[in-house]
């Protein structure tokens, strides 16, 4: 039996077609009737069944602590989880409380409402999410300039003429904040059109070698071009006429960019003069732009002054919210183009106890706190839901001390990780094609205006359980109520519960009997002018990204450019820290490994492993050649335990003020043969 369902691995979220034999998953592969991904799947979601069937899957309700660890039943773990949460509430109040939310929760949309209503109705400010390790720029700077910090410029491929990618790898990674699917065949199309791709990247990625034009730069100066084009557009660009009409603090801008000499960011970014005015001209031919940053600029110490400078590239050539530029997706169930909007300036709240001068943005803490509050005692009790932070977090030495320390260590996830060694209880949850879902979270990330729905595609195994049913339990025994209106525990389904959301949406109806993406509209223009922005223009004094701008520009002028620079990659078949081991036959199994250019490896000998250093850490891993990689970079995926990027950086030190992300990107290091 076939069966079609949709892919929760990343943004993206494919359609696919289930083959099932009894309860057994027998194959996963495009769904060819899919309207957005057309048929096109990656390995990983192709990956869904074997993952079903792991042999080292999560099964039972896990208690104690490695190696007095042993099973229990549901109730035993869940009275014993209460308990615990009850007795610190009690004794050092709600805050004492923390989660941790990542990737995992974050594309299962009833287990993710009840997490975080779950925290709520507890009266913990202990929130902890992916956000803030690699994109707390995108919302930062939305919430500058344009009021709200949920605004996501997405690219108009129906009728954009030029793309710009810096710093991003779509073919690999389906887009970063902005979905991609069917990448490859979507970028020919667009070629095919007449559009113009430009990619900006110190590595020839896969997106660069389909690109119409590669501009290889020195690592970690892509805001110096994208200041140097906001600089010379002011003056060269039509629209930029009317850019007084259009914002305020024009003025602050054109003053924040005067820097951006045409010798300084040629010199500095390594970059021909040629090539910048080519690619200035392509901006001016095209009218419009639609242009975008990848992890390899928003994990980096110049992530906002960047992401700031791109909105600005887009404001001063009138390409946001405009056919042939950017659009922001309302969303087919959030329907943001029906709300009223209360604009905000940016403003942060103070950090956690422990760390007050750390940022509090979009209702969170930034991650770089979390280990200084579990070490003040002001955390005792941490529930991760769908991640693994001893590999996402700083320092991993120290973030296991302090995980191992906790009171309660409670664990949701599938399969075993670094994260649930260290717990004090795990609990085995069902994996995406064991749950019904629709993508709530994500719908204002698609290429349009849409929204998926699907039912279980097999029945779960063992005693997985759907993680807003063991919410819902522990909330029960605490008191306290995650589901929505009038529902008990007793009537409570998957299904019953995305009923809320679905009813909601633009046509209810139709989303529920649809599992392939139900299409309302492709892109749609003028609500963000109209309805979001403050006094409806664009807000470019930022006076905190400009002090970091001029701190920049002064260091860049004044200090030499590391000899090597680590910047982050994408790999196909990995996410994060999911899917290392699932390989599909005939391919060699994922490991990592340190990537650099021939010349940086004769110039230690070819060894086969190499030792990478950092100000605050090392680590050892093979070493592999990379031809697409300039010299001066050099390249470690994140996500392994075993040789892991953040044993490089910092919780203390590596820190962007701003947003309280810790730096991963960008980084200064040297690399050495081993002892």
């Amino acid at each position: 039996m076939e069966i079609q369902t949709f892919c929760r691995v990343c943004n993206a979220m494919c359609g696919l077609v289930v083959t099932v034999e009894g309860e057994t998953v027998t194959k996963v592969r495009g769904d060819e009737d899919h309207p957005l991904s057309r048929g096109y799947s990656c390995s990983k979601g192709r990956s869904l069944g074997a993952l079903h069937h792991d042999s080292r899957r999560l099964n039972q309700p896990l208690v104690g602590r490695e190696p007095l660890r042993q099973p229990t039943d549901w109730k035993y773990a869940l009275d014993d989880i209460a308990d615990q949460v009850a007795s610190q509430i009690s004794e050092q109040g709600a805050d004492s409380i923390a989660m941790y939310l990542a990737s995992g929760s974050a594309f299962d949309a009833a287990g993710r409402r009840a997490a975080e209503r779950f925290l709520s109705v507890l009266g913990s400010r202990q929130k902890y999410t992916a956000t803030t390790i690699d994109t707390p720029s995108k919302p930062l700077i939305a919430e500058l300039v344009g009021g709200w910090s949920g605004l996501t410029p997405l690219w108009d491929h129906e009728s954009s003429k030029l793309l710009l990618l810096f710093g991003s790898n779509p073919v690999v990674s389906h887009g970063h904040s902005n979905a991609l699917p069917d990448p490859v065949r979507r970028f020919r199309e667009f070629k095919s059109r007449g559009g113009e791709l430009w990619v900006v990247d110190p590595r020839r990625t896969e997106t660069a070698s389909l690109a119409d034009h590669h501009m290889q730069l020195r690592p970690g100066t892509d805001w110096l071009v994208l200041g140097w084009l906001v600089r010379r557009l002011l003056h060269n660009h039509p629209s930029a006429q009317t850019i007084y009409d259009r914002t305020t603090g024009a003025s602050d801008l054109i003053a924040a960019v005067r820097g951006f000499t045409d010798e300084l960011v040629s010199v500095a970014a390594d970059v021909a003069m040629a090539s910048l005015e080519e690619l200035l001209a392509a901006i001016v031919r095209s009218g419009q732009v639609s242009a975008l940053t990848g992890t390899g600029v928003s994990m980096s110490a110049s992530a906002n002054i960047s992401e700031y400078l791109l909105w600005a590239l887009h404001i001063v050539t009138d390409s946001y919210d405009q056919p042939g530029g950017m659009w922001f997706n309302p969303g087919y169930l959030s329907q943001l183009d029906k709300r009223e909007f209360i604009p905000v300036d940016g403003s942060p709240e103070p950090g956690p106890k422990s760390r007050p001068s750390l940022p509090r943005r979009f209702g969170e803490y930034p991650c770089a706190a979390l280990v200084s509050e579990i070490e003040a005692g002001n955390v005792t009790t941490l529930i991760v839901v769908g991640g693994n932070p001893v590999t996402a977090l700083p320092d991993t030495e120290r973030t296991r001390r302090a995980l191992a320390s906790l009171t309660t260590l409670v664990v949701i996830d599938i399969l075993p990780t670094d994260t649930t060694h260290l717990a004090t209880h795990v609990l085995p949850a069902v994996d995406q094609l064991e749950r019904a879902d629709t993508t709530w979270l994500l719908d204002t990330f698609q290429l349009a205006v849409a929204a998926q729905f699907t039912e279980a595609v097999v029945s779960p195994r063992d005693q997985r359980q759907p993680m807003w049913w063991m919410f819902a339990q522990l909330a029960e025994r605490l008191g306290l109520a995650t589901l929505p209106g009038s529902l008990t525990l007793a009537d409570a389904t998957d299904s019953l519960l995305l009923e809320s959301v679905i009813a909601r949406s633009r046509n209810p109806n139709a989303l529920k009997i649809a599992p392939t993406s139900t299409i309302y509209s492709g892109a749609v223009f003028g609500w963000v002018r109209s309805q979001v922005l403050p006094g409806g223009k664009w807000r470019l004094t930022a006076p905190p990204i400009f002090d970091q701008l001029q701190t920049q520009l002064s260091l860049t002028n004044g200090v030499p450019p590391p000899a090597l620079v680590l910047i982050p990659n994408r790999r196909p078949r990995l996410m994060n820290s999911q899917f290392q081991s699932m390989t599909p036959p005939g391919l060699p199994e994922e490991t990592p490994a340190i990537q650099v250019s021939v010349a940086a490896a004769e110039t230690l000998g070819m060894p086969t492993t190499a030792v990478l250093t950092s100000a605050f850490g090392k680590v050892t891993a093979d070493l592999h050649v990379d031809e697409s990689l300039r010299d001066d970079c050099v390249v470690l995926s994140h996500g392994w335990g075993e040789a892991n990027v953040c044993q490089l950086t910092s919780a203390d030190h590596s820190i962007d003020a701003l947003s309280g992300m810790v730096l991963q990107s960008g980084i200064e290091v040297v690399l050495t043969p081993p002892t």
